[in-house]
């Protein structure tokens, strides 16, 4: 960065180093440093440098130029930097062209920068300091900014600043005054006058100056002067900022100061409006920047019906009203408003033109006609225009292409784009703090605080919402018998929720119902398509959704699921937490749920059928020798390539997959219900790596259920197994005994001898557990038996783990050793992980049980590596001890503290795993105190 260069854009584009002038080079290679050096040290794209010095219709050579431009400006800069060395000034970039200058370089930055200054002791009453610094911002302008430069950045960045200078001028004047300096400035004032003769505010202050000096005729001679010329050249009567001045000058009122400007048609904000602090801040920094840069010309606030864009939108628009002196326009676009068309364009237009003084019928009848009447009236001027509740981008595109310094800001429940002259809000629900001080507010605070828990428990019920929130206060408010935990309980029912958020006027229900009808009724397919599928994701109870499970429920292509997503994600009626998955809140999934499609039956089961199929896919994937129970639905499933590919997608969907099958199985509908028995078998493998004994022993005991009702044997005999394996996990297994054997006994019934022998062998790792080996041994080599017999090698290692496992238990290590070393080398053959982390272990036991920790450790250090892969918590745990214990024996204690360590930190909520990891740590604590 070259400290000693200045550049000027007040005048004719000018730069120099020290006193020694620059050559610039040609016009457009000028326009091009220009745009650089306006971006303030931020990279600018070469689409950007290109139609900012050509427009829309660029030459072919427009890139080649730009790139010649650059070396022009970089050999002017720096004419002793070498051929191949990388420029320090205008460096280039992946995201564009950088030119490196601080803003003191700069005078158009720096002009801005004592404007801004200015205003703020204007604002502190320094009206001498602000004539000061208003003088020195002044004197750097030498003539029309950008003189002899054209192009679209030219000439809209020319009309940014001469606004600039034209409002310093008026700043200075109206300090001066205020200073009493009113007889030196009234020649200065009616040259400014003649030079912006349908300027009003000027006009006011020259009306001012005069009548301050005891000239009261010729003061009123301006004014009718400027009255004819607006009605003349625009066909404007004067705005009442003038008219006023003309009165009070008329009557004689002792100094008249200012009039107020025109229009004020703002909403009244709330006075009691809470919360949203940093969203009106960065909506205040969007309207009203520092430095005396022009408002964004279109600012968004966009978000969910009831989310209080409105009440937003005002309360903003009132900060910042004194930025915007010449009025303030509001119109109701009439967006969403249930059984009232929506405003159009030039509905728009007409209200807004009929505002700023234009007769009624000289509002003109053609759309482009009225749009270039309301370009021309703005030109010159800061206006702020609050358009609320937009239907689209395309009802308010009329309006866009106003002249800088007049700011939109517009709120909607749809997502809008436009180009980089605009910003975008998305507002979202109000924390849990807004949203209590809300009811506060309302309610009474002393109400509120009483029941800080009841309280939490309404907002929650809210959803976060405003307008569920405001209707929940203005109902505690009328009832002071009720206490927030009486307004609680009654939305605490799910089916009367909608139906308790009513007050007068006011409904959330409606609300919604405007933004789905808007969908229902477009003549567009995707609008259509997204009301269907808001209709039918009412159906399905999960806690997210996807493409895929969308396309399940609609009948349709994935893409075209996806396409209708992200169609009610612009309404706002959907969420998108994260990418590829969508949300509906609370409120939301309760309306989609009265919508009731058609035929509600066809899409839950589709939905299920995908949810079971893609589970089974995956897990076949995370570990494909565990067998699955039950049938595969036939059903397109989720692709998956990988075992880590599948083993992400089984934990990432773990909450829908388990939501999804305690619906169905909750179901009145015997096929639905059975859908939902299939889903819950599918998760028989995931919730045993996660240990996800609570959620499987619901769902386990439901799909019994189930399966009782429907008659299904097979069913029944797939669900006691399962039911029995949570049951063992969860320590109870005199109950997973019990069930084990009716799983055996309809296993042998209906001839199926793998399901034997997993019963036999689930059977015989219970009395493992229960302390009965000799029993178990017995099951065991029963199970070894028949699975020899049919070839079922996984049940035949299962059956050698178990047996080697007692056998070790009750000191027979010679055989223990012989049996999962047998069944180690299988394993290892076939590929299968599990089983040799699990096999593995129990050598560690074997080896340990001997003296041998030396042998003991690799075995345990491998099995904490393969189970790790798996995604076994609990193999995990028995691992971590076991090492613990390992180096424990060897001497080697930090390492046993070490892993002893994170077992207890990862058996929280495991009450045998956490008493065993505790005891191993109670035991490396002893050991280390001794040698001490």
């Amino acid at each position: 960065m070259s400290e000693d260069i200045y550049i000027r854009l007040l005048g004719a584009v000018h730069a120099e180093r020290g006193s020694q002038p620059l050559d610039l080079g040609p016009a457009r290679q000028r326009a091009t440093l220009a745009i650089l050096v306006c971006a303030a040290s931020r990279p600018v794209p070469m689409g950007r440098l290109v139609h900012g010095v050509w427009g829309d219709e660029p030459p072919r050579n427009a890139e080649q130029s730009v790139y010649t431009y650059v070396a022009g400006l970089r050999r002017a800069f720096e004419p002793d930097r070498g051929r191949r060395a990388p420029s320090r000034l205008l460096s280039g970039t992946g995201a564009g062209y950088v030119f490196n200058v601080r803003p003191g370089q700069v005078d158009s930055v720096r002009f801005a920068e004592r404007l801004d200054e200015a205003g703020r002791r204007r604002r502190d009453g320094d009206d001498r300091r602000a004539v000061q610094l208003l003088d020195e911002a002044l004197a750097m302008w030498r003539g029309t900014a950008l003189s002899g430069l054209t192009g679209p950045f030219a000439e809209r960045e020319r009309s940014r600043l001469e606004l600039l200078r034209l409002t310093a001028l008026e700043q200075r004047h109206e300090s001066l005054l205020r200073l009493g300096r009113h007889h030196e400035i009234t020649d200065e004032l009616r040259d400014l006058t003649a030079r912006n003769p349908v300027r009003e505010r000027t006009r006011e202050l020259l009306m001012l100056a005069l009548y301050r000096s005891g000239r009261q005729a010729e003061a009123l001679e301006v004014y009718e002067e400027g009255r004819v010329l607006l009605l003349e050249e625009l066909g404007l009567t004067p705005g009442e900022g003038l008219r006023r001045c003309h009165q009070q000058v008329l009557r004689g009122e002792p100094s008249p100061w200012r009039g107020d400007g025109v229009p004020h048609q703002l909403p009244r904000h709330l006075a009691g409006f809470v919360g949203r602090s940093r969203e009106l801040a960065e909506l205040e920094t969007r309207l009203a920047p520092d430095g005396g840069h022009p408002p964004t010309p279109l600012v968004i606030v966009s978000g969910p019906p009831g989310v209080g864009k409105s009440a937003l939108a005002a309360q903003v628009a009132h900060l910042v009203q004194e930025r915007f002196p010449d009025g303030q326009l509001f119109v109701n676009c009439r967006g969403a408003t249930p059984e009232l068309p929506a405003l159009t364009g030039l509905d728009v237009l007409g209200r807004f033109l009929r505002g700023l003084g234009v007769a009624a019928d000289a509002v003109p009848a053609d759309l482009d006609e009225a749009a270039a009447t309301w370009r021309s009236l703005l030109h010159g001027r800061r206006v702020l225009v609050l358009l609320d509740d937009a239907a689209d981008l395309a009802q308010i595109r009329p309006l866009l292409s106003t002249p800088f310094g007049t700011a939109l800001l517009v709120t909607s429940r749809e997502s809008m784009t436009w180009g980089e002259d605009s910003y975008q809000l998305e507002l979202g629900r109000m924390s849990p703090a807004e949203s209590a001080a809300m009811l506060a507010g309302l309610a009474g605070e002393e109400r509120v605080r009483a029941g800080a828990g009841d309280t939490a428990e309404l907002v929650r019920l809210c959803d976060g919402l405003p307008l569920a929130l405001r209707i929940a206060g203005a109902r505690l408010a009328s009832r002071p018998d009720w206490s927030v935990a009486t307004m609680a309980g009654r939305l605490g029912d799910e089916r009367r929720r909608l139906h308790e958020l009513v007050a007068g006027d006011l409904a959330v229900r409606s609300s919604l119902a405007a933004g789905f009808a808007a969908l229902e009724r477009s003549p567009r397919p995707l609008d259509r398509l997204a009301a269907r599928t808001l209709s039918l994701l009412g159906l399905l109870h999960v806690p997210e959704i996807t493409a895929e499970a969308a396309a399940a429920l609609l009948g349709a292509d994935p893409a075209d699921a996806d396409l209708a997503l992200e169609r009610l994600t612009d309404a706002h009626l959907l969420d998108r937490p994260r990418p590829g998955h969508y949300q509906l809140h609370d409120l939301v999934r309760l309306f989609a749920g009265e919508l009731r499609p058609p035929d509600p039956k066809k899409p839950v089961l589709r939905a299920l059928a995908y949810y079971a199929a893609s589970t089974r896919l995956a897990c076949s994937l995370a570990d494909p020798h565990r067998v699955q129970r039950g049938r595969a639905p036939e059903a397109a499933a989720h692709p998956v390539a990988s075992q880590e590919e599948a083993t992400a997608w089984l934990q990432e969907e773990e909450g829908v997959l388990e939501a999804a099958a305690r619906q169905a199985l909750a179901a009145e509908d015997d096929d639905i219900a059975a859908m939902g028995v299939a889903l819950t078998l599918a998760l028989e493998w995931p919730c045993q790596r996660s240990f996800r004994t609570r959620e499987m022993l619901e769902l386990s005991a439901a799909a019994l259920t189930v399966c009782e009702r429907l008659g299904d044997l097979e069913g029944m005999m797939h669900t006691r197994g399962l039911l029995a394996n949570t049951l063992r996990m969860g320590g109870r297994r005199e109950e997973a005994v019990g069930h084990l054997r009716a799983e055996l006994a309809l296993a042998r019934r209906l001839g199926d001898a793998f399901s034997e022998q997993r019963a036999l062998g689930n059977l015989a790792n219970t009395y493992f557990n229960d302390g009965r080996y000799e029993q178990a041994i017995v099951l065991a080599e029963q199970q070894l038996a028949i699975a020899d017999l049919i070839g079922a090698r996984v049940g035949a290692r299962y059956a050698m783990l178990v047996i080697g496992e007692a056998h070790q238990a009750c000191g027979r290590s010679e055989e223990a050793h012989e049996i999962l070393a047998r069944a180690l080398a299988e394993a290892e053959e076939v590929g299968d992980r599990t089983h040799q982390a699990q096999l593995r272990a129990v050598l560690g036991r074997v080896h340990l049980g001997r003296g041998e920790p030396e042998h003991a450790l690799p075995h345990y250090l491998i099995a904490l590596e393969l189970i790790e892969r798996a995604g076994y918590r609990v193999g995990r745990l028995r691992d971590l001890v076991g090492l613990s214990r390992t180096y424990r024996a060897m001497g080697k204690l930090d390492l046993a503290l070490a892993h002893v360590t994170e077992a207890v930190a990862g058996a929280d909520g495991l009450a045998e795993w956490e008493t065993e990891a505790r005891e191993e740590q109670a035991a490396v604590h002893e050991a280390r105190a001794r040698l001490r």
